[in-house]
């Protein structure tokens, strides 16, 4: 089995080191697996339950003060499933794997995917903040109340920039393709996990994430949508992190698949859609691929990227 599992594209991080040390046990896990979805699923798992990373416990806050997950798989046969806007979820790759397998949907959401997750037997009262979490949100020197509009008005500053100035009317009088990364944007933004592997015949590819801190109350990024946070097809599949609404726009995990079926092999597919993905949107993001054919890459434009591969 060929795996490769990724802990977020984004700035250097605190504790690398053990960062470092659960990539490798969570590799090792999909590794000892003989399906590739039970692979990325056994990868996962680990890293949703190791604070030091955006997904599962210890994931990034909204802003009504609500921790969120959002995951998504999918198979080299074009089997998905996604799960979204979870709160009391540690499990969320396990509840996108139940939405693929036991629905003939792709994605549920919200309390409605909760009550399903509670139904196949994921633990739906998890909780998932760390002290990291909690007490940076205790530090803040606001909480934001009232409507989705005043909490707009709210993280409008946490993020570092004014959303009302970057509609599409501006972009267009702009010239500007696409937004920068904001100034100030969270440590952990960009710490969402991804896992991708290979049986020899099979791929399976999988995102999980706690989001983007202090993002307004629902908001939903790349992660649980295929071809942006996950994507697998005959020729390969790619996991992505980073910012996460232009991996959206962009489809990056699509993007580099596609590469993987123009005849290139996966590090030169991951490279390719990397630097596309720049030139598109100057964000940043980091990809993870596996060939059908047997090669590995992965590829980042951020501070850094940390991964394991076996």
């Amino acid at each position: 089995m060929q795996v490769i599992v990724h802990g977020g594209a984004g700035t250097s991080v605190d504790e690398p080191v053990p960062r470092q040390a659960t990539l490798d046990e969570a590799v090792d896990a999909g590794a000892s697996e003989d399906d590739p979805v039970d692979a990325v699923e056994a990868a996962i798992r680990i890293l949703e339950a190791d604070t030091r990373f955006n997904a599962g416990t210890g994931g990034a806050v909204q802003s009504d003060g609500v921790i969120r997950t959002d995951a998504g798989v999918m198979t080299s046969d074009r089997g998905a499933g996604a799960a979204a806007s979870m709160p009391g979820v540690e499990a969320a790759i396990s509840v996108a794997r139940a939405v693929m397998e036991d629905t003939p949907h792709v994605l549920l959401n919200g309390v409605h995917a909760v009550d399903f997750a509670a139904d196949v037997g994921v633990d739906v009262e998890c909780d998932l903040w760390s002290d990291d979490t909690q007490q940076r949100w205790d530090d803040l020197d606001d909480h934001p109340d009232g409507s989705p509009l005043d909490h707009l008005d709210w993280i409008q500053d946490k993020f570092g920039e004014r959303v009302a100035e970057r509609s599409e009317a501006t972009e267009r009088a702009s010239g500007s393709a696409a937004s920068k990364d904001p100034e100030g944007r969270d440590q952990k933004d960009h710490d969402t996990v991804g896992a991708v592997a290979f049986d020899g015949d099979n791929l399976a590819a999988a995102t999980s994430t706690g989001g983007r801190w202090l993002a307004l109350a629902g908001r939903v990024g790349d992660v649980p949508q295929i071809g942006s946070g996950f994507y697998a097809a005959p020729a390969g599949a790619a996991s992505a992190t980073g910012a996460g609404e232009d991996i959206a726009k962009a489809t990056l995990t699509r993007r580099a698949v596609r590469h993987l079926e123009s005849g290139l092999d996966a590090q030169e597919a991951a490279d390719r859609a990397i630097a596309e993905f720049g030139e598109l949107t100057g964000s940043s993001a980091g990809v993870i691929v596996l060939g059908s054919d047997g090669t590995v890459g992965e590829a980042f434009n951020s501070e850094q990227m940390q991964t394991a591969r076996v």
